[in-house]
């Protein structure tokens, strides 16, 4: 057997065994400052990262490094209280380790988020965003011999992000008055924020926000066949005519999403409620 794919088999019974008779049906990507949605989990159990054998830390700004299970919306949850990214310096085996372990525990959706720059010139800093579609700017995590297990070797990606769930976030924002944006996520590698003239190629090939993660965790659960939701929280606009004196600051975005994360909760809880699993 592939000495990756035990590792993932190796994991997920150590998480198994660690949350009892806990069977997560959904996993939830919390990216950066959004972290506070776990604090809504009843009944959880927090295992941090650093106490799985061989799994990476999370040691960006805004991320915790914790799986926390529990019940969320009248269903049990696997969160990931912050997530791992490629300019971390992990391999992208590692980044997508997680959701892989995730998929080995049992989830049947996967709902990411993250945080992004508007490329839109609509946006602006504090909007949702909900993921219609990606360009990926980032190593492909299936590139490598084939996880035959959990998908095949060339899977669509014709709708990365589910429609009916798409439509379900869109039902519940209306009834919670929650505007949201409809978008293009685009996905580089960081860590380096973007150039001007690099907003501006972004926006004119589609994107409507940027970031540095997601990609690659959607592609692995869509690989597996799993449905993804995904949603952006809009934390500096990423525009390309910046005054002289304009820096992009990392505790700004992470500020820019705690401001937001009471939305996306109430979103993601409600969308959460409404779901069949």
């Amino acid at each position: 057997m592939d000495p990756r794919i035990e590792t993932i088999n190796r994991l997920a019974s150590l998480v198994k065994s660690r949350i009892g008779d806990k069977k997560p049906v959904l996993g939830i990507v919390l990216g950066s400052g959004l972290g506070s949605l776990a604090n809504s989990i009843q009944d959880p159990v927090v295992i941090p990262y650093r106490e799985l054998p061989e799994f990476p830390v999370s040691t960006a700004v805004g991320h915790k490094g914790n799986f926390i299970v529990g019940e969320l919306g009248g269903k049990t949850v696997i969160a990931m209280q912050g997530r791992i990214h490629y300019y971390e310096g992990y391999g992208m085996d590692q980044v997508v380790l997680p959701i892989r372990v995730m998929i080995g525990v049992g989830i049947k959706t996967l709902i990411v988020s993250n945080a992004a720059g508007g490329t839109n010139l609509a946006y602006h800093v504090g909007d949702l965003m909900i993921i219609r579609d990606h360009i990926n700017l980032l190593p492909n995590p299936l590139i490598g011999p084939n996880f035959d297990d959990f998908g095949p070797r060339f899977p669509d990606m014709t709708r990365p992000y589910d429609p009916a769930l798409i439509r379900l976030a869109v039902q519940v924002g209306d009834e919670l008055g929650i505007k949201m944006h409809r978008g293009v996520y685009v996905g580089g590698t960081g860590p380096s924020y973007e150039t001007p003239a690099e907003y501006k190629y972004f926006r004119t090939i589609g994107g409507d926000a940027v970031g540095m993660s997601t990609i690659p965790e959607v592609i692995v659960a869509r690989h597996a066949g799993v449905p993804v939701f995904g949603i952006s929280v809009i934390t500096n606009e990423a525009h390309d005519d910046y005054a002289d004196d304009f820096v992009n600051d990392g505790d700004d975005v992470v500020k820019a999403a705690n401001a937001a994360a009471e939305r996306m909760s109430r979103l993601i809880t409600h969308m959460i409620e409404k779901m069949s699993l």
